[in-house]
């Protein structure tokens, strides 16, 4: 069990682990690269009751899939909707390159503030969504936005941060990756009826780098980078592009040092850093910042 997923996370753990072994079926061997069941996915929205099973296997049909979805179903009916994905890659990672949804409409929906915001199986969202509202205010109150700022929201994911500052910005540009998750962002600005908000599906270097060669420029840039942080090219980038401030939320402390001093190295300014505590009784937290102009 894990006291920190919650009870529902375990219990569909075991069950999961009981119907492979019963069923015979193989399980990944990431050494000689055969087997098929990888990964089993969880995401639960905590404000919604929402609950997506994602199964990551290699490629391939799950075997008997009509079967394995009743039997889920009825062990757990609170499930909303079920996922498949397959990734045949020797990247020992939970993420597909083909998705079929089993059941339901293949993503959750979560509430955060007074909006609503889809979460598909590939894509990016904070997992502690009580605390996303701290994390999320504490990096609000820290930027101080104002009304004219065009905001620029780099690794947006699902752009839930960019959206929930829209009310209080001139525009915001997301600027995301993953291609699934540009998708559900789109659709999320969408179900709250936000219009100055706009979504590009781009490497976030070669954004930059296009930006850079224009006269498009931003008063604000909102950063929240995977836990290697950002990548050099993409960091000379952003400090080329000028803007007046900066937001960054980090998952790990050490590359966000990293990228800081490159930062403040070329004349940016931090007064603060703020902690917050997204997973309790663990060494893990997120950290909130504020880049200004010198």
């Amino acid at each position: 069990e894990c006291h920190i997923s919650g009870e529902i996370d375990s219990k569909v753990v075991v069950w999961m682990r009981d119907y492979i072994t019963k069923e015979n079926i193989p399980v990944y061997d990431v050494f000689k690269h055969d087997g098929f069941m990888r990964f089993l996915m969880i995401r639960q929205a905590k404000n919604r009751n929402d609950l997506m099973i994602n199964v990551v296997t290699n490629y391939g049909d799950i075997p008997e899939t009509d079967k394995f979805v009743t039997e889920i179903r009825e062990a757990f009916p609170q499930i909303t909707t079920i996922v498949h994905n397959q990734n045949g890659q020797k990247s020992n990672i939970a993420t597909g390159e083909i998705e079929k949804i089993l059941y339901g409409p293949g993503y959750i929906e979560e509430k955060l503030f007074d909006m609503t915001f889809r979460i598909c199986a590939n894509s990016f969202f904070q997992t502690n969504s009580r605390q996303t509202e701290v994390l999320y205010q504490t990096g609000f109150d820290m930027l101080k936005p104002e009304k004219n700022d065009r905001v620029l929201d780099l690794y947006c994911g699902t752009g839930t941060i960019g959206m929930l500052l829209a009310s209080r910005v001139a525009e915001v540009v997301g600027v995301e990756l993953v291609s699934d998750a540009v998708k559900i962002a789109i659709e999320n600005a969408q179900v709250n009826n936000i219009r100055i908000v706009n979504f590009i599906n781009s490497d976030v270097k070669s954004f930059l780098i296009e930006k850079n060669s224009s006269d498009d420029k931003f008063d604000t840039v909102i950063i929240d980078p995977p836990r290697a942080g950002l990548n050099p090219k993409a960091l000379k980038q952003l400090i080329k592009l000028n803007p007046n401030k900066i937001l960054y939320i980090s998952c790990n402390p050490a590359t966000f040092s990293r990228d800081a001093k490159e930062l403040v190295n070329n004349g940016f300014h931090l007064p603060e850093v703020t902690p917050v505590d997204m997973f309790p009784h663990t060494m893990h937290i997120e950290l909130v910042s504020v880049f200004c102009r010198q």
